[in-house]
């Protein structure tokens, strides 16, 4: 329980630094890009504590990569339109 808290709190603060505000071209194209990876990463994140909790060992592990790579893209998705 210690470990799936912690994940969620590093990702909560990965997606919570994607903030926008008045700034140069190159400062504002360094923050998208922070935010589609953060978005990424996130959803990565999200997706495999998802999936940890179907199933029970082979199935557990598959549902796990399934949840990674799905919620990697559904991240991705959001972060960089």
């Amino acid at each position: 329980m210690r470990v799936r808290t912690t994940v969620i709190l590093a990702g909560s603060l990965a997606v919570s630094a994607c903030q926008s505000g008045t700034t140069s071209q190159a400062v504002s194209d360094r923050n998208s890009e922070f935010g589609c990876i953060a978005g990424t990463v996130g959803g990565a994140i999200v997706g495999g504590l998802i999936g940890s909790t179907i199933g029970a060992g082979t199935g557990q592990v598959l549902a796990v990569g399934g949840g990674i790579a799905g919620g990697g893209f559904v991240g991705n998705r959001l972060a960089c339109k």
